[in-house]
């Protein structure tokens, strides 16, 4: 395990590599239950959206839909806190591992992996 140490947000938003989605440059981010280790979701951030959660503790994304900055929980309560971060070997992923408050899911479930798709090979 390697550890970088971070000053500032934009030392690590000059390690990420930010993707064109939908006409936005954004960072994949996903969210990983601090304790069990449960993927919880997959979103998008932008640079805004990391120097906020970095100000705060609070996870931040970038809606694609309402194209516009969100806070997790900011609406239902369901917040997420950053714990610990870490970034992919190719700089084109974020993950947050988080303490959830809550669903992490917009319909109500605790992941957003919650349909199991089961195939024969």
């Amino acid at each position: 395990m390697e550890t970088l140490k971070i000053s500032n947000v934009s030392e690590i938003l000059k390690l990420l590599k930010k993707r064109k989605i939908d006409n936005f440059d954004l960072y994949t981010v996903i969210a990983q239950d601090h304790k069990t280790n449960e993927i919880l979701m997959v979103a998008y951030a932008n640079d805004e959206a990391i120097r906020k959660t970095f100000e705060t503790g609070k996870i931040h994304y970038f809606s694609t839909s309402r194209k516009e900055l969100w806070l997790k929980g900011e609406t239902s309560g369901h917040f997420q806190y950053v714990r610990e971060i870490y970034i992919d070997c190719d700089g084109d992923a974020i993950l947050y591992k988080i303490e959830q408050i809550g669903a992490a899911c917009h319909t109500g479930n605790r992941s957003c992996f919650f349909r199991k798709i089961e195939y024969k090979t």
